[in-house]
């Protein structure tokens, strides 16, 4: 599983012009699921993004994490992480897990993550075409990754 994580000052996601889910200060989590990922690895993602320690502490130090500042977290399903470009120029998405098994923990993720920082996390829809906006706090941009293997 990978998580692109982005701290913002907002963020929020759109299907088809309508509004589905809306931050301010906090993280955009934009979530791939592979093929051999389980419950494991969307448990292990979703504690490591409430606890990655990216915001700014009275020093300016990056050392606090959503669980310190109480900031929001948004997250949208995004299968192209797992895009593949290594040969041609057509992304293959082979890597990625199915949809059906990928929607469930995707839900996982959402849930676990809620679990950590004890609110809803608004979220994107699985499967839908979304329009995605931010504006990235630094920047701030970290690949957050966990393979079942490891």
């Amino acid at each position: 599983m990978v998580a692109l994580v982005q701290r913002v000052s907002e963020a929020a996601v759109e299907i088809d012009g309508a509004p589905v889910g809306a931050i301010e200060h906090g993280l955009l989590i934009l979530l791939g699921v592979h093929e051999d990922d389980t419950r494991t690895e969307s448990a292990w993602c979703a504690e490591k993004c409430a606890r990655l320690r990216v915001f700014p502490d009275a020093d300016g130090k990056m050392d606090e994490s959503l669980l310190d500042t109480g900031g929001d977290a948004l997250v949208v399903p995004q299968f192209t992480l797992y895009g593949d470009t290594s040969v041609g120029n057509r992304p293959s998405f082979t890597e990625a897990a199915p949809p059906d098994r990928a929607d469930r923990l995707y839900e996982h993720f959402v849930r676990e993550l809620e679990g950590h920082l004890g609110q809803d996390v608004p979220t994107g829809e699985f499967g839908a075409m979304m329009d995605v906006r931010l504006t990235n706090d630094g920047p701030v941009t970290l690949w957050v990754e966990r393979r079942a293997d490891e």
